[in-house]
């Protein structure tokens, strides 16, 4: 299995991204697929996941009214539009292939990580 994350890039405080994970090489009508981030000198955190069947969501306090994950499975694609980035939200994003049906957010879940995308929001 491959993820290939893109989108990533430098904005302003209340400005949008949009980060894009293609997934290779595996079947993916089942399970989940997960967006982490890690900021400088802090662990990895869960940002989202998405369940590729049913599409069913779950987003982290930190980010919810804010970042939206979404998936495109004719594509094996899954997105997450950042809106109103603030400069805590500055970190590496990875997205995460997990086979299981729990509620998939922690980093332990997930077995196929992309090699991650930096978003930078300056002030």
């Amino acid at each position: 299995v491959q993820l290939v994350e893109s989108g990533g890039g430098s904005v302003q405080t209340g400005g949008s991204l949009r980060l894009a994970c293609v997934a290779s090489g595996g079947t993916f009508s089942s399970g989940a697929m997960g967006w982490f981030r890690q900021a400088l000198g802090k662990e990895r955190e869960f940002v989202a996941r998405i369940r590729w069947s049913t599409g069913t969501t779950y987003t982290a306090d930190s980010v919810k009214g804010r970042f939206f994950i979404s998936r495109d499975n004719a594509k094996n694609s899954v997105y997450l539009q950042m809106n109103s980035l603030k400069p805590e939200d500055t970190a590496v994003y990875y997205c995460a292939r997990t086979a299981g049906v729990g509620s998939n957010t922690q980093v332990k879940d997930y077995d196929y990580w992309g090699q991650g995308t930096r978003v930078t929001v300056s002030s």
